[in-house]
């Protein structure tokens, strides 16, 4: 069983910010930032790839909201909205979960996209082909 599962059953402790029947979220023992939050459904899937499309959704509205929630009651300056999916992509918990990372200046923390030149042509297809 999960960590993440085990947190939902109550077997391991955590900060909850949130619950109802379907999602959990609780604050993150790592704490990027002030406040950072993980949201997960109850249900176990392993990541974005698997989850069903009703459960994702369920996340995705308590996402909006504690967002909000939260980026306002730690007078955050905006938030960064999270998902890894896979081990390679930074997924340390193999069940699915959104961080939401409050945001404030001169917090240090730097999420960056590096520039490369590609053929945006060439993946446009490989890409439009596989849907």
């Amino acid at each position: 069983m999960c960590v993440f599962c085990k947190i939902i059953k109550g077997e391991i402790p955590s900060k909850k910010i949130y619950e109802d029947d379907d999602v959990l979220a609780i604050l993150d023992i790592s704490q990027a930032t002030l406040g950072h939050t993980l949201v997960l459904p109850k249900k176990h899937y392993e990541n974005l790839f698997s989850i069903e499309n009703n459960d994702y959704l369920k996340v995705m509205e308590k996402v909006k909201m504690l967002a909000k929630a939260i980026t306002s009651a730690l007078n955050a300056s905006g938030c960064n909205i999270l998902n890894n999916c896979g081990e390679l992509a930074g997924q340390s918990v193999m069940h699915f979960h959104v961080h939401i990372i409050p945001r404030y200046e001169n917090d240090d923390l730097k999420i960056e996209f590096k520039e490369h030149s590609l053929n945006l042509e060439e993946i446009q297809k490989i890409i439009v082909n596989k849907l």
